[in-house]
């Protein structure tokens, strides 16, 4: 893998290509990085206890290594 833990990234393609961030957590088994600010989705999640309420969240996902190149 060309990039690790802590590199700043440029997004080359897909919904957020041109954005950049900072790379949080590698993959190298499956060749994906989760990069801070990229690929967010909403996830819906159950309330907990009877008095808790379901609520969405934003959370980040995982891209390919690929979609990615260092930022000089």
């Amino acid at each position: 893998m060309h990039v690790k833990k802590g590199d700043s990234v440029i997004v080359l393609t897909g919904k957020d290509k041109g954005k950049s961030g900072k790379i949080e957590r590698a993959f190298p088994r499956t060749n994906k990085v989760l990069v801070e600010g990229v690929n967010i989705k909403k996830v819906h999640e159950k309330k907990t206890k009877k008095e808790g309420k379901g609520q969405i969240i934003e959370r980040a996902y995982p891209i390919d290594a690929s979609n990615v190149k260092i930022k000089v």
